[in-house]
């Protein structure tokens, strides 16, 4: 009787193990590997574009646009009687 009851824990303590690892350790493993590629994946995107700005010829400055000056503001006006 002794026995069987011994099997019995042990066979239930392999089970709650291989739960453990089956539904715990191995997912949080693939979802950490599958962060670490997107990480590495965003790393050599961002790389990838600040190379092209480096290569890339400065743009051109703006010429900026000649503010009026408040005598082109003005309009005559008539007085209405």
């Amino acid at each position: 009787m002794a026995d069987l009851l011994e099997l019995g824990s042990v066979c239930f303590i392999i089970y709650l193990l291989y739960k453990l690892v089956f539904g715990l350790v191995l997912p949080v493993s693939k979802a950490a590997s599958q962060v670490k590629s997107k990480m590495n994946e965003f790393n050599q995107m961002h790389q990838q574009q600040a190379r092209q700005q480096q290569a890339a010829p400065p743009p051109a400055p703006k010429p900026t646009p000649k503010k009026p000056s408040k005598e082109d503001d003005y309009i005559d006006f008539e007085e209405v009687k």
